[in-house]
């Protein structure tokens, strides 16, 4: 059975695509900076594996090489590598700030999470992507990567860079299904961190838009920037937990 490895997987959609993938036959290859909220989510995925799959719930900051380097080494003992999903990221200071009050250091960290870290994990998977039957790379963009919102020059453009590492790791492998994905805004602690003390509530769950996400992986569709809306239907939004 395939692996994949999905970055930020403690919460919100990375842990929502981490279940999704469980529950559809994977292996899986999970980090997040926590490791107590990483463990309780490796706790809930494993009723869920199908017999035969395999779990490694790796704590760190994909940021740090090191931590790169277990994630595959880890992904490598599962076997089958197919898929790496650039989910985890850095929204930066909250509340957002304008461009002229962003704080240079913050915007190498936020760089450094969302666009450095993404491709330093496709760097080290590559050898094992190379050998897949049908290798994909899901990067985990933003609709402020192309729209210009006040506060998120930081993020969007983090988020922007990566839309493109994407564009033209696309055409490099043309073997690999490499796609940059817009899920929409969706109701987690990310989105609640940018608009501090608001009511969020009316946004979906992570969980509603991974059916489209695993139909975008078993389909045929190219490699590029695409909406999760544009290929199927969300689930109903939900009560909010």
């Amino acid at each position: 059975m395939p692996t994949a490895i999905v970055t930020g997987a403690s919460k919100g959609l990375g842990r929502a695509i981490a279940e999704g993938l469980a529950a559809t036959g994977w292996s899986l290859v999970i980090d997040a900076r926590d490791p107590d909220a990483l463990e309780k989510a490796a706790a809930s995925l494993r009723p869920v594996l199908a017999p035969g799959a395999g779990l490694r719930a790796i704590a760190g900051d994909v940021t740090v090489g090191e931590h790169i380097a277990r994630l595959v080494a880890a992904a490598h003992e599962l076997g089958d590598l197919e898929l790496v999903v650039n989910n985890a990221s850095a929204l930066g200071p909250s509340p957002l700030p304008a461009l002229t009050d962003y704080p240079p250091a913050e915007f190498r960290r936020v760089l450094d999470t969302n666009t450095v870290a993404p491709l330093a994990l496709v760097q080290a998977a590559a050898p094992q992507l190379d050998g897949a039957a049908r290798p994909a790379v899901v990067n985990i963009t933003s609709d402020a990567s192309v729209e210009p919102y006040p506060g998120w020059g930081g993020y969007g453009a983090a988020k922007a860079a990566l839309d493109h590492l994407g564009a033209v790791l696309g055409v490099e492998r043309p073997g690999w299904r490499v796609w940059t994905v817009d899920p929409g805004d969706l109701r987690t602690q990310m989105h609640q961190d940018a608009f501090p003390g608001e009511d969020i509530s009316d946004r979906p769950q992570p969980e509603t838009v991974v059916p489209s996400l695993l139909a975008l992986l078993q389909s045929d569709h190219p490699s590029g920037r695409l909406k999760l809306s544009d290929v199927g239907a969300r689930q109903p939004a939900g009560r909010a937990s």
